[in-house]
């Protein structure tokens, strides 16, 4: 490329330097800048660089000019702040569903948002970070598709898989695919949902994006409109335990009034709560009864009590049953 043409170039390369270079506590000074522009074979003078950066600073560039020696520049803001990115890289580290590999190269993009010293940062988070991660490196593309299905008010087929004792794949239903009619994504326990209307029963079902395979569009429109339309994710969430299914019952808890913040912050400040004695309260809900639900209610201890209704209490007794039985009581 030419000599002028190149010249052309300079103030993309000023900004570009500007943003993977500096920060607050790393600015660049005037002769730093001519230093890198020769670099990129661009000659540059003292005048024309800070000619250039009032240019950018005309255009909203958010460039802090540092008069006391030695001097320099730095961008002072971006799109996101540092502890924005670092939440975002928390984010994507905690989401079960996106395997290691595509985490790491969503957080190398997250860190191409801040200066090359604030990356840093960045990477350290990352290292001290050590959670589960999916395996199905194809999430990304079930998320599109279903989103394009959504999109376009179609349904979707695919295969379901589950893992065997030798961690391997073992589809679902022998290999046949799933048909259903997609509604909703939704992130919950850590892992990303479809909530979608199953063709063969015709019933609202959940599955995890991250154990579909082979999934596509089909050419027929969707069905389920009218129970979607006035679905509440939040409280369809807040009922399935684990997003593990089961018929939904509303069930009187006793329990000690120290754990009213566990019952709240499961089922929201909107469940119906009242007092039950002076150490005690009482909660009524809408759950959907299965033994993850009982598992939870096990996991506070004797100091919760299902009231009601009488065969959710006896269903329980029996899960603790068979639960005593493997330990020979």
């Amino acid at each position: 490329m030419a000599r002028t043409e190149r010249q052309k170039l300079k103030l993309l390369y000023i900004l570009q330097i500007l943003s993977e270079r500096t920060d607050e506590e790393h600015p660049v000074s005037t002769q730093e800048l001519i230093d890198c522009l020769r670099q990129q074979g661009i000659a540059a003078e003292r005048k024309s660089i800070y000619s250039d950066i009032d240019l950018l600073i005309d255009f909203g560039m958010d460039i802090i000019k540092i008069k006391e020696r030695p001097g320099g520049y730095y961008l002072a803001s971006r799109r996101f702040e540092l502890a924005e990115l670092k939440l975002l890289v928390d984010a994507v580290q905690a989401s079960k569903f996106i395997t290691g590999r595509k985490s790491g190269q969503l957080i190398a993009k997250l860190e191409t948002l801040c200066s090359k010293e604030q990356a840093r940062q960045l990477h350290r988070q990352v290292v001290v970070t050590n959670r589960t991660k999916a395996v199905n490196e194809k999430i990304y593309y079930n998320v599109d598709i279903i989103y394009k299905a959504i999109a376009e008010n179609v349904k979707i087929r695919f295969q379901y898989f589950e893992w065997t004792v030798k961690k391997e794949m073992r589809l679902r239903r022998d290999g046949m695919f799933y048909q259903v009619s997609p509604w909703l994504l939704s992130w919950d326990d850590e892992n990303y949902y479809l909530i979608a209307v199953d063709e063969r029963c015709g019933e609202i079902r959940h599955y995890r994006v991250d154990k579909m395979i082979r999934i596509g569009l089909l050419g027929e429109e969707r069905e389920g409109r009218a129970q979607f339309e006035s679905f509440d994710i939040a409280a369809y969430s807040k009922k399935t335990f684990g997003m593990f299914a089961g018929k939904e019952e509303t069930v009187t808890i006793s329990c000690d009034s120290a754990l009213t913040g566990v019952m709240i912050d499961r089922f929201g400040k909107e469940a119906a709560l009242r007092e039950k004695g002076e150490e005690q309260i009482q909660v009524r809900v809408n759950v959907a009864v299965s033994r993850q639900f009982f598992g939870w209610i096990t996991g506070l201890g004797p100091s919760v009590k299902i009231d009601a209704p009488r065969h959710v209490a006896d269903a329980y007794r029996e899960y603790l049953k068979e639960i005593l039985t493997q330990y020979g009581m």
